[in-house]
């Protein structure tokens, strides 16, 4: 993808062809964490939107996540045949070495280019542009592309402020070369960072901290900024949107984002009040969910937006594939 937007090569198009989630079994519901923290159901709900999260157990790893939500999608594209695995995620199972080799080896991948992508929220996106590049290069002609966070690993669990509002789990998509003109074929790919406000989300002596009334203001102008520059470079107006897909952040933030673009309710897909924020992983889990439900059906035109630590951000749209969803 060159610097504007536009695509080198119509015959390089990366095209999703499978896709998969997977969430940790364990539900946390507001009524359980208001039984240690200071806080009350209304008000979490009030102001993020969630009602429970899922949270991983401490012998889930997050290479076990990713491996549950990889199997998923290469299951849904029909098989396991790729040339390259990446991992977008925050919480890596250790510093070194990185995660993706250890989920490739878990999905009998043992061979394959496997590396991660830091760009916390944002990761996905940041995740699916070298994926996309890795293809329009000639690198791989299949790519499995896994978000998978432990979020709630990095949180102070007395903390009413972050603990509310994240959770864990993983997604996944497989990309194959194929012609921009098909269904799936994934659009231009804005990015973008600003490391002047890098401490306005962070993780500081062991635990994640944000800035919520800062973030809440960068988060609503770049999404929506960039989700319109994403639009505009893919020849759409925002009448032109059937589905918009939001980082799931807050639904305060997804509400606002949506106002600024001015897509209805019904135009918008999201799933926070029973999965919480699970940072990177949320834009692929939300469009596994979508896919299963119903809510995104083949030949929907799909915006997607993402906003993270970094601070990072990113969009790019996608016309909806059929696809077939494993439990």
């Amino acid at each position: 993808m060159t610097g504007d937007g536009t695509r080198p090569s119509d015959r390089d198009a990366a095209v999703i062809c499978g896709i998969g989630h997977w969430l940790p079994p364990r539900v946390v519901t507001n009524a359980d964490l208001c039984a240690r923290l200071d806080t009350t159901e209304e008000w979490i709900l009030s102001r993020t939107g969630i009602a429970a999260r899922r949270v991983a157990d401490e012998d889930l790893t997050t290479a076990g996540l990713a491996a549950e939500a990889g199997a998923r999608a290469l299951k849904s594209a029909g098989g396991h045949e790729v040339q390259a695995l990446m991992l977008a995620t925050t919480t890596p199972d250790r510093a070194c070495p990185a995660t993706a080799p250890e989920v490739a080896s878990r999905l009998g991948l043992t061979g394959v280019a496997a590396f991660d992508v830091s760009a916390v929220c944002s990761g996905f996106l940041y995740a699916l542009a070298a994926a996309t590049g890795f293809i329009a290069a000639g690198h791989a002609d299949r790519v499995l592309l896994v978000a998978a966070e432990r979020f709630t690993s990095l949180l102070d669990p007395l903390d009413r402020t972050t603990v509310p509002i994240f959770g864990d789990g993983a997604g996944a998509v497989v990309l194959r070369r194929g012609a921009a003109t098909e269904k799936g074929a994934v659009g231009p790919i804005l990015l973008g960072s600003d490391g002047e406000n890098r401490d306005l989300i962070r993780v500081e002596d062991g635990y994640f901290r944000m800035e919520g009334r800062a973030v809440f203001r960068q988060a609503v102008e770049r999404m929506a900024e960039t989700a319109r520059a994403a639009a505009g470079a893919a020849g759409w107006s925002m009448d032109d949107v059937d589905r918009m897909v939001a980082h799931q952040a807050n639904a305060r933030v997804s509400a606002a984002v949506a106002a600024e673009l001015g897509l209805p309710a019904d135009r918008q897909a999201q799933n926070i009040r029973d999965v919480g924020n699970t940072a990177a992983a949320s834009i692929p889990i939300l469009l596994g969910q979508a896919t299963a439900d119903g809510v995104l059906a083949a030949g929907h035109r799909v915006l997607v937006t993402a906003f993270g630590g970094g601070l990072t951000w990113g969009a790019t749209t996608v016309v909806w594939p059929d696809l077939e969803t494993v439990p």
